[in-house]
Formats: C-alpha cells, structure tokens, sequence
C-alpha cells in the first residue's frame, strides 16, 4: 500500500468512528506502527483535516472535513454495487428506485477507468421471494416515520391472528429474505417489540415525536439482544 492510500484509509477510518478512536488501534487497522501512525495524523493535520486528539488519548475527526469524493477500490465498487442490486430487487418501489437513482449518479461522476470497472461487476442478486403485498404498502411511511422521530399508530394482527391497536416509537426496520420487520418501543407493553410489517393491517404516522432519541433507542436493543458490532461507535 502506497503512503497516499494509507493516509485515505486512515480517514476512512477515522470517519468511521464518532468517538475518540486510540492511535494503537489505528495503528493496529492500519498494519503500522504507533510512530507511523503519529506521522500519518500530523501530515494530514497539515494538510487540512480538522483531526482532534493526541498521543495517548485518542483521535477523532470532526465533522465538515470532506474526503476527495468516489475513491473507490474495486472491491468498495463491488461491495456498492451488489448492495444497490440486492434493495432494486428486495425492497418497495420507492427504495428500489432510490437505489437506481444512486448507482446512475455515482456512474456518472467516475473517471472513465472506473466506471467500466463498476460496469463490469457481475456479482448478481439472485431470485427470491415476493414481498408480500400486505408489507409494501407502509414500508415508505415506516422508512420517514423512523428517521422523524415520529410516534405510530398501529392496527397490528399477531401469529395467532388476535388484532390490537398499538402506539409504538419506530427506530430500526430490518430486512430479511422473506418478511419485514419494525424495530419499536410499545407504549402498550412498556418494552422493545417486533412487528412484522405484513401483519399491519393500517397504519398512522402522527404529529406527535417521541422522547428518546432514535439512537438511545437502538443501542437498548443492542443490548437486549447481544449485539455489539456491526454498528458504528
């Protein structure tokens, strides 16, 4: 790896994180060692990245310092595509066209040289089944519910086919092969629930935000069920 892609990585990785990230695990990541690393921060601290921190604390960086744009490799070009593929195929409309719209825009601004390397990923998204009918329909509504902070009211039928009215603060929606799921604090139950979204029989967004802030939120289902990585810190 060249010096120039080290000091990219790096703020990648640095972009990565929102808390103070210490220079060993930096180092670490990086596969140098902790002089190298003091270096690399101190030369992209020259050259303009607002990186807060030092030696033996921690080093963070700070919001508003823009990376060179589309610096990708051909595996991140791979990654980007077969993601874009999988929400075309798997998601509502809406999403899926969000997505399309996004893989053309990033085709668009590409140096030659790179598009045709985007254009000729053949990782491929392969058949699966139909989202329900039943699911499609709310799935935009639950998307911009979640990211307003807005508080829903469901009309909800469970496994056992026994219907309640529901008021639920949405923060998470995970996607799996077959159904849809609303991650959601239950004003009813007083705890963390899951809902299938095909099992929403309607459902109302209303002008009312919940108290707790969506990532508050999230890092307590984290908890309840185990899950440390996969988020960023």
């Amino acid at each position: 790896m060249s010096r120039a892609q080290r000091l990219l990585q790096l703020l990648q990785i640095l972009r990565r994180h929102r808390r103070p990230v210490s220079g060993r695990r930096l180092a670490e990541e990086l596969g140098v060692s902790l002089r190298t690393l003091y270096r690399d921060i101190a030369t992209l601290q020259q050259q303009g990245a607002d990186i807060a921190g030092e030696a033996g604390v921690g080093y963070v960086l700070r919001p508003g310092f823009a990376l060179p744009p589309l610096m990708f490799d051909v595996e991140e070009l791979e990654a980007l595509t077969l993601g874009l593929r999988w929400v075309m195929r798997r998601t509502d409309p809406a999403l899926a066209g969000a997505a399309r719209d996004g893989l053309a825009k990033i085709a668009a601004v590409l140096p030659p040289a790179v598009r045709h390397q985007l254009d000729s990923v053949t990782l491929l998204v392969g058949p699966g089944e139909e989202l329900p009918a039943t699911a499609r329909p709310w799935l935009p509504l639950l998307r911009k519910s979640i990211r307003d902070g807005a508080v829903l009211r469901l009309h909800y039928r469970d496994a056992a086919g026994q219907a309640s009215e529901r008021r639920v603060w949405p923060f998470a929606l995970g996607y799996f092969e077959q159904v849809r799921i609303l991650v959601a604090w239950c004003e009813r139950r007083q705890a963390l629930r899951h809902f299938r979204v095909d099992r929403i029989e309607d459902c109302q967004a209303l002008a009312e935000r919940y108290p707790l802030p969506r990532q508050q939120l999230l890092r307590q289902w984290r908890r309840e069920q185990g899950i440390d990585a996969g988020l960023p810190d």
